[in-house]
């Protein structure tokens, strides 16, 4: 069967999946889906009131026996079955199966007057790079259709385990490896704030459908730890969540003594000013509630981002390109631009070369990180930065990933903080700025106020590697300092 015949059975197979009752009359004109829930009449004002809560209640009143599992999951698959219907963020969906799962723990829940874990009846989605026994993961691939799970990820069984309730599985773009989310299945996932934006990727359709509020929590590539997946899963390292580390920062924050770096731009790309402003607000609730900001000299980000492109590139696309080959679909057009599919691979020793190098880079990322403590006479916490160079940006546009890929070489922890949203009134372009690179030519000629106008903005808050406690902890409270501004 030729690919796209594959690729549309697949799409009608999701379509059909959505209940009659569930399915909508598509707007036309409307650019953003958000007030869509309400408007549309398809939930109760209780189911409306499930879906805008916060996890953290539901799972208290599903334990306390104010709400079952059922009347959640099932506002959940209604707001869910929305979502897809006007964002196309869902690759597999599946409300039957977790309604099914819904009512086996609200029967647990009667006979047992207790919950089987900390996430007992609470409906979590998951990107479809998970497996689940019995459902497609096809990772955006047309050729692995109709290949049906016999097993399930780790994750996937640690979170049943806790009392998750699965219900969804979210687009993402052909082989992750994009910051947009498309792929020749089900086409385009949009941004629910804007239709004309990406949802990023490549947990895109996880993005759009937790925006939306057709999920509460969505799953990529995190773990939880109280499970001890590492008896399950040999990559994981074996450590349990240090409430010292946190405590610690904590007291920190508490005392108004964190001392954080920050950068607004790499050396390759300078980001657009909706994005430097979002650092410049960061920075400035951060010294205004009492603490040390200091900026941080991005060190050799620009050969950080060249070396982890190399390393990425390494079998010269060999595994995106074999699979592509397979069912004869094309290469969406992020991958076509980020691999040359006419390269080589490089041999074995300088695979082992490229490693070697990554390690010395870390190495001197440490000494530069030891250099500027010692010159300030403070111990680092963390840093922040801009995650993309963009806001949510227009389709086909993302040009450049190294505010996260340099990272990524680092294997450093990094926590996404959402700050403010663009405002053309403010974030003016800079006419007069050159260009530091041709990728930031590319970049900076992309930008216009009028197109962003309310795109949302972020920053990432990095730590040292494995230090997921205290930047979590740091990323809470900028959070909080920040409160105001995102409710704006």
């Amino acid at each position: 069967m030729e690919w796209k015949a594959i690729a549309a059975e697949k799409k009608s197979r999701i379509d059909a999946a959505i209940p009659t009752e569930w399915r909508i009359e598509m707007p036309q004109d409307d650019v953003s889906a958000m007030a869509y829930p309400k408007e549309s009449g398809l939930l109760t004002a209780e189911e409306l009131a499930i879906t805008e809560s916060s996890a953290t209640d539901i799972v208290k009143k599903i334990a306390a026996g104010d709400l079952t599992s059922v009347a959640v999951t099932t506002a959940f698959c209604k707001r869910a079955a929305l979502a897809h219907q006007l964002v196309n963020c869902s690759l597999e969906f599946f409300p039957e199966t977790g309604l099914a799962r819904a009512k086996e723990l609200d029967e647990y829940y009667a006979q047992n007057k207790k919950t089987v874990g900390p996430l007992h009846g609470l409906p979590i989605s998951l990107k479809d790079q998970f497996r689940i026994k019995g459902l497609e993961t096809t990772m955006g691939y047309v050729d692995w259709i109709g290949k049906y799970e016999t097993d399930e990820s780790v994750l996937v069984t640690l979170l049943h385990q806790a009392g998750a309730v699965f219900y969804v599985k979210t687009s993402v773009p052909q082989s992750l490896m994009a910051c947009e989310t498309f792929n020749n299945i089900i086409g385009r996932t949009v941004n629910p704030r804007n239709k004309n934006w990406s949802c990023g990727g490549s947990s895109g359709g996880e993005g759009a459908l937790v925006s939306f509020r057709g999920g509460i929590i969505g799953v990529g590539t995190d773990i939880v730890l109280e499970q001890q997946p590492w008896l399950h899963d040999s990559k994981v390292i074996p450590m349990p969540w240090r409430q010292a580390e946190e405590d610690a920062v904590k007291s920190k924050i508490a005392s108004g003594g964190l001392t954080l770096g920050f950068y607004a731009c790499d050396g390759n790309v300078l980001p657009h000013p909706p994005i430097i402003r979002a650092v410049e607000t960061v920075v400035e609730k951060v010294r205004n509630a009492g603490h040390s900001v200091i900026a941080w000299e991005p060190y050799k980000h620009p050969h950080a981002v060249e070396l982890i492109n190399r390393i990425y590139a390494s079998d010269g696309g060999t595994d995106i390109f074999d699979t592509l080959k397979a069912s004869g679909e094309p290469a969406i057009p992020h991958i076509s631009a980020l691999i040359d599919p006419s390269m080589s691979k490089i041999d074995i020793n300088e695979v082992w070369d490229a490693q070697l190098e990554k390690w010395k880079y870390q190495c001197e990322y440490l000494a530069a990180i030891q250099a500027f403590e010692k010159k300030h006479g403070v111990e680092l916490d963390a840093i922040i930065a801009p995650i993309t160079p963009t806001a949510a940006i227009r389709h086909d546009q993302f040009k450049y990933y190294g505010y996260a890929s340099a990272v990524n070489l680092l294997d450093f922890t990094s926590v996404v903080v959402p700050v403010s949203f663009a405002d053309k009134t403010i974030d003016i372009k800079n006419a007069a700025f050159k260009p530091l690179t041709e990728i930031d030519n590319l970049v900076q000629a992309e930008y216009d106020p009028e197109a962003y106008e309310g795109a949302p903005t972020a920053v990432q808050i990095i730590g040292r590697r494995l230090t997921e406690e205290r930047v979590m902890a740091i990323a809470e409270e900028i959070g909080r300092l920040l409160e105001n501004e995102v409710a704006s």
